[in-house]
């Protein structure tokens, strides 16, 4: 990964090359997004560029033997932490167990979320997290001598997800880490992480892409016109991975729409046996995507409320979205919307507090069976 790679930043890519250029450089820095707006690949980027031995003023030379390293991730001196589903029985219990996958993973993705990962893990169900075990592992290679850069790297990988005794073992080493070692976190929900790691590092928010930025890379890589790119980046709100599926409608979102549209059906029709059926259904796709499931449920009954408005630029609506949108919006009013965002926000609380899920989306869907036809 290279700064030139990386859509827009333009202003954080100063900032961090300027820091390498004076060796001004934090042990300790924390850069955070909403998702999708290229925090990790700044980072890597970053990572590449402080080890660079022939770096020029805007980027990373790409041929002396660190960037070489760089290209297939096996740089020495770069190490790797993130969420894993420990497998005992395969014994995958630490990151350093995934690294073939992992190093695979970001050959293949340069912006990515949780979801893209579980997949290419074929983790199921399965939720990930970086386990206590973990802790040992990063504080014995910290305390290995360096092999040959300027800087050994630890980029982490959603602190957010570190488990508590992890994180707090943690903590004299973020504080004063060994000579010459930097330790890069990236999180996209920087209020769930440790309020004492938060304390030690330095923090970069990473702001969401510019639209023009995203149109334009739109017409570069796609080929598209410049009003589909324009209409694309409207969509995207700064991400680019919401871009990418704002392009090409994924299976995943292919799912979540025809859920929805079951959900608020059934409820409709008061169809108490297709209610069960379908909390069946959400019970078994695992805890991550079912609160996705509830996001994205909030995001369309926003959507679909403004779309009353007729104003399209207030609207972020795929056409498959927009479609369903023309028959159903106008049961989403004053009357009901908010009392339905709080269902589904309480809903989402609930799956992330392990409440059974089926019953979950069973309950709901009795509750929505009231509101939608205010």
């Amino acid at each position: 990964m290279y700064f030139k790679d990386i859509i827009g930043q333009e202003e954080i890519k100063q900032r961090l090359i300027q820091s390498a250029q004076t060796g001004v450089v934090p042990h300790a820095q924390l850069l955070t997004e909403q998702g999708g707006a290229g925090a990790f690949p700044l980072a890597l980027a970053y990572a590449r560029y402080l080890n660079c031995t022939n770096r020029t003023e805007t980027d990373a030379c790409g041929k002396c033997p660190s960037c070489l390293k760089f290209n297939d991730l096996v740089h020495p001196d770069l190490h790797f932490v993130f969420p894993i589903v420990a497998k005992k029985e395969k014994k995958k219990e630490v990151c350093d167990d995934y690294l073939t996958e992992w190093r695979g993973f970001l050959k293949e993705y340069t912006y990515f979320n949780m979801d893209n990962w579980l997949d290419y893990i074929e983790a199921g169900n399965s939720q990930a997290l970086i386990y206590s075990k973990e802790s040992d592992e990063i504080i014995h290679k910290l305390n290995l001598k360096i092999y040959e850069a300027a800087y050994r790297i630890l980029l982490v990988w959603l602190p957010e997800k570190l488990h508590p005794t992890c994180a707090n073992k943690l903590l004299k080493i973020i504080e004063e880490p060994p000579q010459n070692t930097i330790i890069l976190m990236v999180s996209e929900t920087p209020d769930q992480v440790l309020g004492t790691i938060l304390s030690r590092a330095q923090r970069i928010n990473v702001k969401a892409i510019q639209a023009q930025d995203i149109a334009q890379s739109m017409i570069s890589k796609f080929g598209l016109s410049a009003d589909d790119a324009k209409h694309i980046a409207h969509l995207s709100c700064g991400s680019f991975i919401k871009a990418m599926e704002a392009i090409s409608l994924g299976e995943e979102n292919k799912f979540f729409l025809e859920q929805f549209k079951s959900m608020m059906r059934n409820s409709w029709a008061r169809n108490v046996k297709d209610m069960k059926n379908m909390a069946d259904v959400m019970a078994g796709i695992g805890r991550e995507r079912q609160k996705n499931f509830l996001a994205y449920c909030q995001h369309l009954i926003r959507e679909n409320f403004m779309y009353r408005f007729q104003t399209p630029e207030l609207n972020y609506m795929n056409l498959d979205e927009s479609g369903f949108a023309v028959k159903f919006a106008p049961f989403v009013n004053e009357r009901n919307v908010i009392d339905i965002m709080k269902e589904l926000d309480k809903a989402e609380k609930h799956i992330s507090q392990n409440v059974n899920a089926k019953m979950v989306f069973f309950d709901l869907a009795l509750r929505l069976t009231v509101l939608i036809k205010r």
